[in-house]
């Protein structure tokens, strides 16, 4: 971005002092808070003036020389020194040891090289990533004290197998006839754990305490199956207040399903996505509205409850047993739907993504993004809708026969209304 083009009668000199000062004013503004927010009277190294200074200190001594930048070198040094001795004297006689006032007087220095020879927006980068990692102390140590001790054996398990296994496999086909290869069989069980990765982390460190309905929600987007039982068994040992709530968020994890294939088209099949969002659409906004409307109905009585702890799950979302288990039935459910498509056409395929239905979809319907089957896209369609239906249809018995006995009115309806807008997709669809 060149600052002439908006600005083009003003020399660049004085833009970019006017941007240096700018910057460093606010982080010096970021480290007066602190100051303020400080109970135990710590010694920082300086606030909004002196960073300010610092700034433009660099900025003139960038200028003096700009090719060589040996007096900008040489004040950097004597920045550091100075620098040095602070956190002497703090370590010495405070017996403090932090030293994010120093490093950040140090980046403020910085500031006029990067206003000069980098693009504008880079420059805000680092503003912004400053600003927030100056002000978010106490969020990083709420989110220190959630952690587990095997957290990072957690994130390293992800690294392990999104990172290190999934380049080393080749992508050459396990069966002549079958679009399957390693690469492909792990590329999917990556993104599937990415997601569930994801949503456990947004759960366990983001809406922590945010209730059922961010439960549903986020649960939905890596296994509506498996948050409909679990919200389902949590039902029967909550206040009866609070049935409306487990009901509606068992329509909103359901929703969340139709969000999850459009992400998978968009992964592995971009082409037939253009086929297909609208009815993921429509069919997401019915369920969604169903679940709302349950979620807040009569909400005042649940509110006078409290705050109630609907975390789904705290276990790890990335145990090698279940990608193990999820790579399995990708390729079972690829190799399956190959043979049926060419022994049975159609016809068989209807009845397969109705069987499917019972179990995960998510592995069928990778496999029918993934593969190269002889069929037209709106048979693929009707083939993802005819799943779907099934599926809610077994949520819908899991919630009944695992749920409160008073909701049962409650989850009929409402997963009545899902299945009817399912059945009406495949209609439209099948004409």
């Amino acid at each position: 971005m060149n600052i002439d083009q908006f600005l083009p009668e003003i020399p660049d000199n004085y833009i970019h002092l006017f941007l240096v000062v700018a910057f460093s004013l606010v982080i010096g503004l970021s480290q007066r808070k602190l100051q303020l927010k400080n109970e135990r009277k710590e010694t920082f190294f300086g606030s909004d003036r002196t960073f300010t200074l610092i700034g433009i200190l660099g900025y003139i001594l960038f200028m003096i020389e700009p090719s060589t930048k040996v007096f900008w070198g040489v004040g950097g040094c004597g920045l550091i020194v100075l620098l040095s001795c602070n956190y002497y004297f703090k370590v010495s006689h405070l017996k403090r040891y932090g030293l994010t006032s120093i490093i950040t007087a140090c980046i403020t220095y910085c500031i006029p090289a990067l206003v000069i020879t980098q693009p504008l927006p880079f420059t805000l980068l680092v503003l912004v990533i400053v600003l927030l990692l100056t002000e978010m102390k106490e969020t990083f140590i709420s989110v220190a004290n959630r952690m587990n001790n095997d957290e990072f054996i957690t994130l390293a398990k992800f690294l392990i197998i999104a990172g290190i296994i999934l380049p080393l496999l080749p992508n050459e086909r396990i069966f002549e006839d079958v679009n399957l290869t390693p690469r492909n069989i792990w590329l999917a069980t990556v993104i599937i754990s990415g997601m569930s990765y994801i949503s456990y982390l947004l759960q366990k460190f983001v809406f922590r305490d945010s209730g059922l309905l961010v439960a549903g929600i986020l649960g939905g987007l890596y296994s509506s199956t498996a948050t409909t039982v679990v919200l389902s068994r949590k039902s029967k040992t909550a206040n009866e207040s609070l049935r409306y709530r487990y009901a509606g968020a068992i329509f909103l994890a359901s929703s969340m399903m139709f969000i999850r294939i459009m992400i998978l088209l968009l992964i592995f099949n971009p082409a037939l996505f253009g086929n297909i969002w609208v009815y993921c659409v429509l069919l997401f906004l019915i369920a969604f509205s169903t679940g709302m409307v349950v979620y807040y109905y009569k909400s005042s009585e649940a509110e006078t409850l409290g705050k109630h702890s609907n975390n789904i799950s705290d276990n790890n979302p990335l145990e090698f047993k279940v990608s193990l288990i999820f790579a399995s039935l990708f390729v079972l459910f690829t190799v399956v739907t190959y043979y049926v498509i060419t022994e049975f056409g159609t016809q068989g395929l209807t009845a397969l993504s109705l069987v499917v239905g019972v179990t995960d979809i998510t592995p069928f319907i990778i496999g029918l993004f993934q593969g190269e089957y002889v069929v037209a896209s709106s048979i693929i369609v009707m083939a993802v809708c005819s799943a779907t239906f099934s599926n809610n249809l077994v949520k819908m018995g899991y919630a009944l026969f695992l749920g409160l006995k008073s909701n049962r009115r409650i989850i009929i309806s409402g997963f009545s209304i899902i299945c009817a807008a399912n059945l009406l997709v495949l209609l439209i669809v099948s004409l």
